[in-house]
């Protein structure tokens, strides 16, 4: 079992940043990737950012250039500048092991 905890968002104009963080307890050996998925009202839920084990980073082409996923052992983070208000989501921590494991969400609003 894999538990995971965000913090960071919160509420931001346009052009500024703001930075997530995800941490993993339990099982975290277990882990072949990290990242972040966010939703928007009455949108589906859609990748952001992956990385995976050997270090390997994928990006949804609407972040690329604005946002960076990093990770150590335990946790994940998302740097995000030049935000936009389509950014604006909620943004949930995600875990590849033998299942998928999600956080609980945090909101990220960006006010134009």
């Amino acid at each position: 079992q894999v538990q995971l905890v965000e913090s960071g968002g919160g509420l931001v104009q346009a052009g500024g940043s703001l930075r997530l963080s995800c941490a993993a307890s339990g099982s975290i050996f277990s882990i072949n990737a990290m990242g972040w998925y966010r939703q928007a009202p009455g949108k589906q839920r859609e990748m952001v950012a992956q990385i995976y084990r050997d270090g390997s980073r994928i990006y949804a082409d609407s972040v690329k250039g604005r946002f960076a996923i990093s990770r150590d052992t335990a946790t994940v983070s998302l740097q995000m500048n030049s935000l936009k208000p389509e950014d604006t989501a909620v943004y949930y921590c995600h875990a590849a092991a033998r299942q998928n494991y999600w956080g609980q969400g945090t909101q990220v609003i960006v006010s134009s």
